[in-house]
């Protein structure tokens, strides 16, 4: 017998008399009045990163979507235009962001290419920071495994468009089915024996185990923490809501349908001190928090200390990113409600930052030197990887923006 999910309407109808007053009703809206800063005409955006001087960047998941071939990351150049960024050819791969001649097919390893990026963001330092997973996905929606060579990190001199840094991830860090997916940075001399910082990375996969990824930013060393503990995982049974449809997980073609809470530690943020690091999945709304002086120790006992700190801070709603301001807010996304919500860590409260009917899948945040939260709206619930099966996104998918509360601006630590 075949199961069948029929989205239905209910007409209410009244019987024929005057109401003597008004019913009340959801206003749909409230709080920060969103900018539209940018309209997404062609590819499928998921990251977003802004400069000191206002140069904006996405990352095109190939993972998340087949479609993105001509590039996975850009510059956002006018209010409708992007270009591939720092250049077309290190966004295409000899051969292709996937190598066919493996069985099964793979994700190319060139160190030298973007295989399929993902996380963006800009440091105290205002270099550019991408994320490559080393994976992409064939027309057929599989998610290939990476190889040795793909899954890395690249930094990116603003200054002058050219690569300064390149971080290969060894295959026992960024596991060949490992989904490393956002990443946040402390270039405090003092959180490192190398003294340039670290960076902190979400591996979100659906397949395989998730956890924290450090990484020593002058030595280039990295390891993992909290790996595959409940805490960083995705909730068994977890099912959202959003814009009024339910969602249910498409997993493959053929495949039976399945709870949709099958990301793993994905948003992440640090305190605006550096001290303490906050995680969410997709699935459930919990937000999580460690020091991040247990991530950083490598020692014997590490990971039994480490685990031993993590700490929920309560439920904020479902969000994909979070993002942290200098006022030490941090944004999350509240797909279930069509909203922006602020957690405080000072007092342990949310509040709701900004509700907008426009808002659904709020992907990736980025508070800029400006004053403002950036984020992007991509409607990832309605691509063939989500029940029915087919691609239901109505372009353009837009970058909004807000002004942060209290002139919060960019974290800076440096």
């Amino acid at each position: 017998m075949r199961l069948n999910l029929v989205q239905t309407a209910v007409l209410v109808t009244f019987l024929p008399f005057t109401l003597p007053q008004q019913i009340a009703s959801d206003p749909g809206r409230g709080g920060a009045s969103l900018e539209v800063v940018h309209l997404y005409n062609d590819l499928f955006p998921v990251g977003v990163a802004v400069s000191s001087n206002g140069r904006k960047f996405s990352t095109y998941s190939r993972s998340l979507d087949p479609n993105n071939v001509a590039y996975t990351v850009a510059e956002l150049v006018s209010n409708t235009t992007e270009r591939p960024y720092p250049s077309a050819d290190i966004n295409s791969p000899p051969g292709g962001a996937i190598n066919y001649t493996t069985t099964p097919p793979s994700g190319a390893n060139y160190p030298d290419y973007f295989i399929g990026a993902q996380g963006v963001a800009i440091d105290s330092k205002d270099r550019l920071w991408i994320l490559d997973t080393g994976r992409a996905a064939t027309p057929e929606g599989v998610n290939v495994l990476s190889t040795p060579g793909g899954p890395k990190l690249i930094g990116i001199d603003l200054t002058n468009d050219t690569i300064f840094q390149t971080i290969l991830f060894p295959p026992t860090v960024a596991f060949a089915d490992s989904f490393i997916n956002d990443i946040r940075f402390d270039l405090r001399s003092s959180v490192t024996s190398s003294g340039k910082g670290v960076a902190y990375i979400t591996d979100s996969s659906q397949e395989g185990r998730n956890g924290i990824i450090i990484v020593d930013l002058g030595t280039g060393e990295s390891w993992r923490h909290l790996d595959n503990i409940p805490e960083v995982r995705a909730e068994r049974g977890f099912l959202p809501f959003i814009w009024g449809e339910v969602v249910y997980s498409l997993p493959g073609p053929g495949q039976p349908i399945n709870f949709a809470g099958n990301f793993g530690a994905d948003g992440i943020a640090l305190s605006a001190d550096g001290e303490t690091l906050f995680w969410t999945a997709v699935g459930p709304r919990t937000l999580y928090s460690i020091p991040t002086e247990r991530l950083r120790d490598r020692s014997l006992t590490s990971e039994i200390m480490a685990q031993a700190s993590v700490v929920s801070r309560g439920e904020k709603g479902i969000s994909d990113g979070l993002e942290t301001d200098s006022n030490g807010l941090i944004y999350a996304g509240n797909f279930e409600d069509n909203a922006v919500n602020i957690f405080n860590p000072a007092n342990g409260t949310v509040q709701v930052f900004a509700r907008d009917p426009r808002i659904g899948w709020t992907d990736t945040f980025a508070v800029a030197t400006d004053g403002y939260v950036y984020f992007n709206e991509n409607q990832l619930w309605r691509t063939k990887s989500y029940y029915p099966g087919t691609d239901r996104r109505v372009k353009p998918y837009v970058l909004f923006r807000a002004k942060c509360p209290g002139n919060g601006t960019k974290v800076n630590l440096q």
